[in-house]
């Protein structure tokens, strides 16, 4: 016979045992925080419109479980080149950066900064993921690739009386943002400086530069309007140029995650993301040439008959990338062929 001792004994420990599974299923939702670096002011077209919604929607969707920090600015430390490699090394968990900021390192991604290749952000981004996906996912071991996107096509300002020809650029010193770009600049008759993009206002101001390539939405957190006087533009549904960006977790941070987790990261990465990146580029682009009307700053247009001897001049850096990939033991005018059709077959959705 059990006694009422044996069965209030009997009561605690089924009490007890159930506790201890409520506590081992809190420890078993794992609340992560997440730590993103960055090198632009929050309220910079990606950190303010992708960056930051990005966060909301992964929160959100995780209920809380995951918690993002977000450091612009560089504040965790280092220089924009390194970030890439803080997050390959697990000193951060998520990274946003340009990839050309650390030259040959990604060489086939390149192939979307050769010259008048993109048409517009969202399209080129949602093209540039894809890309990569099928042609380039071994340069990114160690990370996981959230978001592999572009910015619009890249514009001319400059102080002075501006730039409509190729004679214009004689003598120009520019600020370029990648090795392909400062090899075009060269090409086309211009100085080319590279440097950061946060190291530009300084070197306007100080005359170490007489101009920079960027988009229209990078002018607004430089204040390029204050300081310089003429944007070139051109009459082409192609653009100069574009630089790549990659937004990327270390892997190691990714493959901790217990699988309800990875698939919220997973559903906030690939080319709907990178679009949705590329898509807050071409919508602050749209402000940027706004403001600079505004500033009562002379917008200059490149016409389509002195476009195509831009093209020409440039096409030259297109060979010599091509004989370049091939050296490396890639097959460069496939990978040329694969960007241009694919940024064809977005722009056309």
């Amino acid at each position: 016979m059990t006694t009422p001792f044996l069965k209030s004994g009997a009561r605690l420990l089924g009490a007890a045992a159930m506790f201890c599974g409520l506590v081992a299923g809190t420890a078993t939702a794992q609340d992560v925080t997440l730590r993103v670096h960055q090198f632009l002011p929050l309220q910079a077209a990606i950190p303010a419109r992708a960056i930051t919604p990005w966060i909301e929607a992964v929160e959100s969707q995780s209920n809380g479980r995951i918690k993002v920090e977000h450091y612009p600015s560089m504040q965790l430390g280092g220089a924009p080149p390194a970030l890439y490699d803080q997050a390959k090394d697990g000193v951060v968990d998520i990274i946003w950066t340009v990839l050309g900021y650390t030259p040959g390192r990604f060489p086939r991604t390149e192939a979307f900064e050769l010259p008048f290749l993109v048409t517009n952000a969202e399209a080129t981004s949602r093209a540039f993921h894809e890309f990569v996906e099928a042609n380039a996912m071994d340069e990114f071991v160690g990370v996981k690739p959230l978001a592999l996107h572009v910015h619009g096509p890249g514009l001319l300002h400059v102080k002075g009386d501006g730039v409509t020809t190729l004679e214009d650029m004689q003598g120009l010193k520019l600020r370029g943002p990648t090795r392909i770009v400062t090899r075009l600049l060269d090409r086309l008759g211009a100085t080319a400086i590279g440097m950061p993009v946060p190291a530009v206002p300084e070197a306007v101001s100080k005359g170490v530069i007489d101009g920079a390539v960027i988009p229209w939405e990078v002018t607004l957190p430089l204040k390029m309007t204050e300081l310089v006087n003429t944007h070139t533009k051109f009459d082409d549904p192609r653009g100069l140029y574009t630089a790549t960006f990659v937004f990327a977790m270390n892997q190691g941070s990714y493959d901790a995650l217990p699988d309800d987790l990875k698939a919220i990261i997973d559903a906030n990465s690939g080319p709907d993301t990178a679009a949705m990146f590329g898509r807050a580029m071409d919508d602050v682009d749209a402000i940027g040439e706004k403001k600079a009307e505004e500033s009562g700053n002379t917008i200059l247009s490149v016409s389509a008959e002195e476009t195509a001897r831009w093209k020409d001049a440039a096409r030259p850096i297109v060979a010599e990338w091509i004989a370049e990939m091939d050296g490396k033991g890639f097959d460069g005018q496939a990978l040329v062929d694969a960007a241009r059709a694919l940024v064809d077959s977005n722009t056309a959705k």
